[in-house]
């Protein structure tokens, strides 16, 4: 099992910029593709981004495509999202997971492993 908390939302401006953290515990990160999901309030929980587990393969939603940047470092068991030109629509909980076999999937339920959440605000 891998256990992942989150970090680095909070309030900000349109056009600011954000880097959330997800820090991996329990298992080498390394073993497993990693993906940045958002819920706002009464919407259901969309897809930001993925990344494989060597790093060879990252996709984005359109939404946040040019805007947002995933990454990860397996050494440090940590994973980012860093968000700029930040959107008023791009206020939501943002959730941190990862998969074992599933790659860089854009689906939520193919990640066994997720995170509490962080909240984003954007303010316009």
């Amino acid at each position: 099992q891998v256990q992942l908390v989150e970090s680095g939302g909070g309030l900000v401006q349109a056009g600011d910029s954000l880097t959330l953290s997800c820090a991996a515990s329990g298992r080498t990160l390394s073993s497993f593709a990693m993906g940045w999901f958002r819920q706002a309030p009464g919407k259901e929980r969309e897809f930001v981004a993925a990344i494989r587990r060597s790093v060879n393969y990252i996709v984005y939603a359109d939404s946040v495509k040019g805007r947002f940047i995933i990454s990860r470092d397996n050494a440090k068991n940590m994973g980012y999202l860093q968000m700029r030109s930040l959107k008023p629509e791009d206020t939501a909980v943002y959730y941190c997971a990862a998969n074992r076999d599933a790659g860089a999937s854009q689906q939520a339920r193919a990640y066994e492993y997720w995170g509490q959440g962080t909240q984003v605000t954007v303010s316009s």
